[in-house]
């Protein structure tokens, strides 16, 4: 049998996902979120972590992005695989080398389509809205030093109709999201080498 993997969640806001995947995880024998990062202070998804008994580290950018704080915090918590959850800050390219093939990130929309810098939350929705898309949806895709350019692992789309707006396309592309983006990180855990 696989040792057990410990997960952290790299995430900046709200949290909805965050918390699907702890729960997700909570009474499996193969993975569990170990640690909640957030760059935000006062972010919601700190709380929503702590009340489900997960440590959190609060990291601003600067922080963030030095080695000598975040890897330690990672190996205290023996962290083997990082998900980005709604998380804001480019990941820097030492944490790339650290963890090779072992951070995942979702977008909110089917890339190549509508992604890039600057292309998060209501951006997407509003994008996908202003290019009149038939389809939205999720995917998941190995983060690179390349905003949204890794190799995609899996997609869900939605139909749209003209009634749309960017709210009604958040809300549908979001479903999506709480219903594949777990079972899509533990399908990836089940695929990696021991």
């Amino acid at each position: 049998m696989k040792p057990m993997v410990n997960i952290a969640i790299f995430a900046s806001g709200n949290g909805s996902n965050c918390e699907n995947i702890i729960n997700h995880f909570a009474h499996s024998p193969k993975a569990r979120v170990a640690l909640v990062v957030c760059n935000k202070p006062g972010a919601p998804v700190v709380g929503r972590a702590q009340r489900l008994g997960v440590p959190t580290a609060v990291l601003p950018r600067a922080a963030f992005n030095d080695p000598a704080t975040l890897l330690p915090l990672l190996k205290r918590h023996e962290v083997d695989f990082i998900v980005l959850a709604g998380f804001l800050l480019m990941v820097p390219a030492y944490l790339i080398q650290a963890y090779p093939r072992a951070i995942i990130n979702i977008h909110p929309a089917l890339l190549p389509k509508h992604g890039g810098k600057g292309m998060y939350g209501r951006h997407v929705h509003e994008a996908v809205w202003a290019a009149h898309e038939r389809l939205t949806g999720m995917t998941v895709h190995w983060v690179t030093e390349q905003c949204d350019c890794g190799g995609i692992i899996a997609q869900y789309s939605v139909p749209l109709t003209p009634a749309d707006t960017p709210a009604t396309i958040a809300a549908k592309e979001h479903e999506l999201e709480m219903k594949h983006f777990p079972q899509v990180i533990e399908a990836v855990i089940d695929a990696m080498p021991q």
